[in-house]
């Protein structure tokens, strides 16, 4: 196979997929998603893109495996977050990027197996919710 004839195949492959439609908008296997484009085997999704396997998430992007997730974007197996980028097997977390295996974080980046964190300074678990409520009303619904 010479290299054209390789790339004349991919890009046919890519354009076939690109066709291969579940309805007006590229979803395929979803039930009940609300002006969501690009997503696959999901229910109840609202304004999202390129969402997979995914549960009552709103305003994503490019997440697989992930349930109850608020504009977030390249997420994998993660629930319960908001505003979050790149965040893996995680919960609970607000305005975090390239989280792994961490619960109750706000704000933080990069990091992995910890638990009721602010810009990534640990805090006791009641200690925690009450500087989240109090950013939470500083910063807006954030």
């Amino acid at each position: 196979m010479t290299p054209s004839e390789f790339n004349s195949r991919f890009q046919r492959l890519v354009a076939e997929h690109a066709g291969k439609n579940g309805d007006d908008h590229g979803n395929v296997g979803c039930l009940a998603c609300e002006r969501c484009e690009r997503c696959t085997d999901s229910t109840f999704l609202r304004d999202c893109q390129s969402v997979t396997r995914s549960h009552y998430c709103e305003e994503c992007t490019d997440c697989s495996g992930c349930s109850h997730l608020a504009s977030c974007s390249s997420c994998v197996a993660c629930s319960h977050c908001e505003r979050c980028e790149r965040c893996t097997h995680s919960a609970y977390l607000v305005r975090s990027i390239a989280m792994s295996g961490c619960t109750y974080c706000f704000g933080c980046v990069g990091l992995s197996q910890k638990d009721f964190h602010i810009l990534n300074e640990p805090y006791d678990r009641k200690v925690y919710f009450t500087k989240v409520d109090e950013l939470r009303r500083v910063l807006g619904s954030s």
